[in-house]
């Protein structure tokens, strides 16, 4: 028969209660018992992120980066001195694929946040005023949604022509119409809630109970959204790339060196096409998989869950 000592009696209690703290929903714990893929995902941004605001001290080859050529080092295979190897310029991939990553979060992010506001906007006023404000803003979305988003994106870049900015625009002019509709449908179940009723019964503009009422409780399926949003944008992104009507050369673009590096990879060079798109894959899908991670931060119900 063992015997408990009077210290080990005294650290249960500490013990069980570190054990509830470390498992309490909303906790890092918590998440990763829940999807280890999820907080593994998270790193990959994290890492996706950082690699972009920090390319031009990631690497020795930052010039080669933002596109000077090096014609003495073209095609060699990835090596101590080029980790990935050189392009059909002499240009360090690894050095292209860390300022692409650059180029890419600046399409993600700006992609994202225009499709946001003006979709959120126009959801939350037609879906608050109704009546023929809704029916002319929703007619104008039904519009926009007749067109595939990819197919309205390649109109729209090709229309405006080739260029970072005018990518962002596109893909953006796109996607705006997801959100709307998505706003208005949470709007219309709130604007009849208790507390906009009380609201408006004492004389609160309208303008004010959207900004600050009715829109911060119609966000949480937005941010799901605009989480899984972001890895698909930049896979969109480099589809125009790839068809030329994305950004213009010496800029680094995923897009870019897949289009470059296909016809080479037949010959053996398969490394300037194959990192890129290895690039795209990881990136797109661990947003995708960030985006389950933030529905469950977002959803009462699957935190109550994981408190159970």
């Amino acid at each position: 028969m063992t015997s408990t000592l009077p210290e080990e009696i005294g650290a249960q209690p500490a013990r069980r209660f570190l054990g509830r703290f470390a498992t309490r929903p909303g906790s890092a714990t918590w998440y990763y018992r829940r999807s280890w893929l999820g907080m593994a995902a998270a790193i990959v941004v994290a890492l996706f992120v950082f690699g972009a605001l920090f390319a031009d001290w990631l690497t020795p080859y930052a010039d080669q980066g933002r596109g000077a050529p090096n014609v003495t080092d073209r095609l060699q295979s990835p090596s101590w001195s080029h980790w990935m190897g050189t392009d059909d310029l002499g240009r360090d991939v690894l050095a292209r694929v860390l300022f692409g990553a650059r180029t890419a979060l600046i399409v993600a992010v700006g992609v994202v946040t225009i499709a946001v506001v003006v979709g959120v906007i126009v959801g939350a006023v037609a879906g608050y005023f109704g009546g023929w404000v809704d029916e002319v803003l929703m007619r104008l979305t039904d519009t926009f949604l007749a067109f595939p988003p990819l197919l309205l994106a390649v109109i729209v870049a090709a229309a405006l022509g080739a260029s970072l900015r005018n990518t962002v625009i596109a893909i953006a002019v796109s996607w705006w119409p997801w959100y709307a509709r998505q706003v208005r449908a949470q709007v219309l179940s709130l604007r009849d809630r208790p507390f906009v009723q009380s609201l408006r019964a004492i004389g609160v503009p309208s303008h004010v109970i959207i900004r600050k009422h009715v829109i911060p409780n119609a966000m949480s399926p937005v941010w799901v959204q605009a989480t899984a949003d972001l890895g698909a944008s930049v896979l969109t992104a480099a589809g125009l790339s790839f068809v030329g009507l994305g950004p213009r050369p010496p800029t680094a673009d995923w897009g870019v060196m897949i289009n470059e590096g296909r016809q080479l990879v037949l010959s053996g060079q398969w490394w300037i096409a194959g990192f890129a798109g290895a690039a795209i894959t990881l990136v797109a899908l661990a947003f995708n998989l960030v985006g389950d991670v933030v529905r469950d931060v977002t959803d009462p119900k699957t935190r109550g869950e994981g408190g159970s």
